[in-house]
């Protein structure tokens, strides 16, 4: 295994830390379950697709404009 090292707001680090905690984990451990996902975008990607076909059936009503599509 590979050591790395990565620079963050102290803050964040011990809130990642206490949520890590929470979770009966480390915060390595967490950081490499996220890595896992991070670098797994083909079945992500599958995922999406299928929930995509789940929920073929929702329509909005009616059509919107470009405008509209476009706010935030």
């Amino acid at each position: 295994m590979k050591n790395i090292t990565f620079s963050a707001d102290e803050h964040l680090i011990e809130q990642a830390r206490a949520k890590a905690r929470s979770q009966r984990t480390t915060l390595n451990e967490a950081f490499r379950e996220w890595l896992v996902q991070f670098t797994s975008t083909p079945s992500s990607a599958k995922e999406i697709g299928a929930l995509m076909k789940r929920l073929k059936y929702v329509e909005a009503g009616r059509h919107f404009s470009r405008d509209e599509l476009n706010e935030r």
